[in-house]
């Protein structure tokens, strides 16, 4: 996948190609909290919650998949492999690895772009809990919750690399 930065080539173009260079770009900040890190590092814990580096990745791969998979493509969570709540896409199984779940999170997120690439922007997601909303809408929520996650890692990793 290309992990170019998106948004500042996209100054004067369409609501489209803005809207999915800033989620481009937001994805690209959450795969990169993994980068460089061991496996302990990956998976410590520095707040009460599930949240590690690992598990904030691994929760992005569980919204990719909620978001267009399920919503919008309309497969069931367990034709996904999703668990049913929101916590447990933060649990980390003994065989999650930086490299398994780093792909995972590249596979997902590969998956999205195909499922919106099928769709306009005022197409609707019929398959969630809030009722219909628009590819628009999730495009702008991803980024919201992207860039909160980004910036929840970018904390725990400069604690963590300042251990």
């Amino acid at each position: 996948m290309d992990d170019t930065d998106r948004a500042e080539a996209v100054l004067t173009a369409g609501e489209r190609e803005q809207l999915e260079s800033f989620l481009h770009d937001n994805r690209v900040e959450v795969a990169a909290l993994l980068d460089g890190l061991t496996e302990e590092q990956a998976r410590r814990r520095l707040v009460p919650s599930l949240t590690t580096l690992l598990g904030l990745v691994k929760h992005a791969a569980f919204v990719e998949r909620v978001w267009f998979d399920v919503a919008l493509a309309g497969r069931s969570r367990r034709e996904v492999g999703l668990p049913d709540s929101v916590d447990e896409s933060f649990a980390l199984a003994d065989e999650d690895t930086v490299a398994s779940v780093t792909a995972l999170y590249r596979e997902a997120w590969s998956a999205s772009v195909e499922v919106a690439a099928e769709r306009t922007l005022d197409d609707l997601a019929v398959h969630n809990r809030r009722g219909p909303v628009s590819l628009r809408w999730i495009h702008l929520h991803m980024i919201r919750e992207l860039a909160r996650h980004a910036g929840h890692g970018d904390i725990l990793r400069e604690q963590v690399l300042s251990a």
